[in-house]
């Protein structure tokens, strides 16, 4: 079969035909369907991080698919559609870039026929972070003023949403003109490359939340779009690991920073993800998704290093 792989750290994945997983006792064969290109997945091809595969490896730390086989008696049986999660695919062993997978059955949760196999690989994480951003973290209240950056991402579209179905009126900030169209309708979509319209949002600072995907170092910057009193939620730091706190500046402005650590929460997202498939099924949620065949998995991969993904990218056996 095949399968998309590093041969190396820091380069791009290759296709290569490799042997079929032969099933282990309490192992589950699964026929991958689908199958996210994560932020993750490029962070351990990197080679930098703490948990890595042994080289050469199939990429994929998330994706869906049919169960072919499972054991007497397990959680799941042939034909069940499932969500592959965990159990160290892509960390430390093979992950789902591949057409087909034997995984330990904690790794395998099911979801509904009705929720595309595109989708069931890839709204666990933009799902979940979101909610307990909002929910958990920020504990946002009905008729907040909210500012999401990074409003075109994944995580982003997911926070406005349900920002929006909160009561909250909603800023999405995007980083490039073409992407104001990507903001999820209801909420008003600002560019950021505009000084105009970011000094706009500075000078009315009547925001009492912001939720950052970006980081970096130019997070501060973004905090005093938030009236004295309101919190920062930060997600992310794809623009940079490290920011600069002028500690009086900060006092003053007397804005909260507040963290979401969703490794330490990974419980929480859990409990709350199968109510988030009803919403989605339901249509009151929407993830945008784009294709690609898995032997364009380089180029997935390009893609979402560069931005150019709309919502999150999957590769289709």
């Amino acid at each position: 079969m095949r399968a998309a792989r590093f041969h190396a750290w820091g380069r791009p994945p290759v296709m290569d035909e490799v042997a079929e997983p032969e099933r282990a006792p309490g192992e589950v064969l699964v026929r991958v369907t689908a199958a996210a290109v994560a932020h993750l997945d490029l962070t351990v091809a990197a080679g930098d991080f703490r948990m890595r595969p042994e080289l050469p490896y199939t990429g994929g730390v998330e994706g869906a698919g049919e169960v072919l086989a499972a054991d007497p008696g397990a959680p799941v049986s042939e034909g069940d559609r499932v969500m592959l999660r965990g159990g160290g695919l892509g960390l430390l062993r093979d992950g789902c870039w591949t057409e087909r997978v034997s995984v330990a059955a904690k790794a395998l949760t099911p979801v509904p026929a009705e929720l595309p196999a595109e989708v069931a690989a890839t709204f666990f994480v933009p799902a979940t972070t979101a909610y307990v951003a909002l929910h958990d973290v920020a504990a946002l209240g009905e008729g907040e003023e909210v500012v999401v950056v990074g409003a075109a991402g994944a995580v982003g579209a997911m926070l406005t949403q349900m920002a929006l179905a909160r009561g909250a009126s909603v800023t999405g900030v995007v980083g490039r003109a073409e992407q104001l169209s990507w903001v999820p309708g209801g909420a008003r979509a600002v560019d950021a490359s505009d000084p105009d319209q970011v000094a706009a949002l500075a000078g009315r600072r009547s925001a009492t939340l912001l939720v950052d995907t970006l980081g970096g170092q130019r997070l501060v910057e973004r905090t005093r779009w938030v009236r004295p009193g309101g919190r920062a939620v930060v997600i992310g730091y794809v623009t940079g690991p490290e920011v600069t706190v002028d500690l009086p500046s900060w006092l003053l402005d007397d804005v909260a920073l507040l963290p979401v650590n969703m490794i330490r929460r990974e419980r929480r997202a859990r409990e709350v993800a199968g109510s988030l498939v009803e919403r989605l099924v339901a249509g009151e949620l929407r993830l945008d998704v784009q294709a690609y065949p898995l032997a364009r998995a380089a180029k997935a991969v390009d893609d979402v290093r560069a931005g150019l993904v709309r919502g999150r990218a999957v590769l289709t056996p």
